[in-house]
């Protein structure tokens, strides 16, 4: 049999004729799209302006909530000397680490669970039993095992990641219509090709929620995890900050994780919406 195009590919149209009114310029439609990153700034810049407003006029006291413009001063006098970029630096490879092993992990299991029925009903209860139990309770647990280096760290961030991967995977495989897997197979793939051609596109949107939901909660897990004897990283810049209230160098902390998240956030979203560039969805229009 001929090779088959993918079940995935959008259909062949006829090129739609240009209404003799219509003069829009060719990059009206993507003028939008570039520009949309100043909607979602614009409510965190007037909350800052309002914090800042508020802390100036004497409305919020310095010694709990100062000014943004502190906190950023704060933030530059750490960069000025290096020591933040230390502190970055560890951060982002810790959590790196952990998603990549988390994320690895669970995307067997969510595969093999999904597409299994047997190993769905062996291994999903253990595994629905074990998310469960707090980030916290495993800190002491992984300190006895693997003592306060840094591969008690990396595994904690990685149990974080693991399960939002996990669940979206297994629930994208198990929901794929029966009808596109009948007609693959009525297509004669089988095995690894229906997998490629099939499962894999269909369950591809449900895996990248679930990748970005398993990298927050690794943004959130790093900040237990650096409790756990770190000396660098921004969770442990955090809890000095605490110790020796400075609450300045708390809130800088605290804005560079939201930075930091937010920007992986957004590059592991950039590379979904490259691979699944062929869905015409809502989300998709304009």
């Amino acid at each position: 049999m001929a090779e088959t195009t993918s079940l995935f590919a959008p259909a062949t149209r006829p090129a739609p004729t240009a209404a003799p009114t219509a003069n829009v310029p060719a990059q009206s439609a993507a003028t939008p799209r570039n520009w949309s990153w100043l909607m979602g700034a614009l409510l965190p810049v007037l909350l800052l302006l309002l914090w800042e407003a508020l802390a100036r006029a004497g409305v919020l006291r310095a010694n709990l909530l100062p000014a943004p413009s502190k906190v950023l001063a704060t933030i530059w006098a750490l960069a000025r000397t290096g020591e933040l970029w230390g502190h970055i630096g560890i951060t982002l490879a810790r959590v790196g680490a952990g998603f990549v092993l988390g994320g690895a992990l669970a995307t067997m299991l969510g595969a093999a669970t999904g597409y299994s029925r047997r190993l769905f009903q062996l291994l999903d209860p253990l595994l629905q039993g074990v998310r469960n139990i707090p980030s916290l309770a495993w800190v002491p647990l992984f300190i006895l095992w693997m003592g306060i280096y840094e591969t008690s760290k990396v595994v904690l961030i990685a149990v974080g990641v693991f399960f939002p991967v996990y669940l979206n995977l297994m629930n994208g495989v198990q929901g794929v219509d029966r009808k596109l897997v009948e007609v693959g197979r009525v297509y004669r793939l089988s095995g690894g090709a229906l997998v490629r051609r099939v499962f894999l596109p269909a369950t591809l949107p449900a895996y990248f929620v679930g990748l970005r939901s398993g990298l927050g909660l690794g943004w959130m897990f790093v900040v237990a995890a650096e409790i756990m004897g770190a000396n660098k990283g921004l969770g442990f810049l955090l809890v000095d900050g605490q110790m020796t209230g400075r609450p300045q160098t708390i809130l800088a902390s605290i804005l560079l994780f939201a930075v930091l998240g937010q920007a992986t956030d957004a590059a592991l979203a950039a590379l979904g919406r490259r691979l699944l560039r062929w869905q015409d969805t809502h989300g998709t229009q304009g």
